[in-house]
């Protein structure tokens, strides 16, 4: 493993509505949005027409909180709409759609953890909180997840934990080597 200079905070919200109070509260506080990911089940339902589409850097969602994700996707970098076996259907928006994008492509496999657990694995969160977030996410909560130096995740974990989280965990800096196994 090597060790960077890269850490990650995460808080796991009980629905979209604390998620977006924690967003606009790390917003406020004036943390970059480029290091800031929400990850949460799409809901489906049968009296609501569930739609995604680009527009150039733009993403446009309708559905039961449609709303939610287009506010998220005007405010943070990346958009995209998953189905994960195991899981369901997932929005994810923030640089973690890089992360799964990048993992797919790259075929990095982490023993017993989806698309997602592989995006959150590549940045240095370890495989058992992986698949704590994963059955939470499969439990419709939300993750908030930031990342970056030292400070800027410290600053995040004080803003989160003032917040309505459930919890709210702190990864530290290491990323795994991409040649050894999990």
């Amino acid at each position: 493993m090597n060790v960077t200079g890269n850490r990650a905070v995460a808080g796991v919200y009980n629905d979209h509505t604390a998620a977006e109070v924690a967003v606009k509260e790390l917003q406020k506080a004036g943390l970059d949005m480029k290091k800031l990911s929400v990850v949460g089940k799409d809901y489906h339902s049968d009296e609501h027409v569930v739609g995604y589409y680009n527009t150039g850097d733009r993403m446009k969602a309708w559905g039961k909180i449609g709303a939610f994700w287009g506010g998220l996707w005007g405010l943070l970098f990346g958009a995209a709409f998953f189905f994960v076996p195991g899981i369901g259907p997932i929005a994810v928006a923030g640089p973690l759609v890089s992360w799964i994008v990048g993992a797919l492509e790259g075929a990095v496999v982490v023993g017993g953890v989806s698309a997602v657990g592989a995006g959150l694995y590549s940045i240095g969160i370890p495989k058992d909180s992986i698949i704590k977030y994963e059955t939470q996410i499969k439990a419709d909560k939300f993750l908030v997840i930031c990342h970056g130096s030292t400070e800027e995740v410290e600053k995040a974990r004080s803003i989160l934990e003032n917040t309505d989280a459930d919890e709210v965990n702190l990864h530290g800096g290491v990323t795994p080597n991409p040649l050894s196994r999990a």
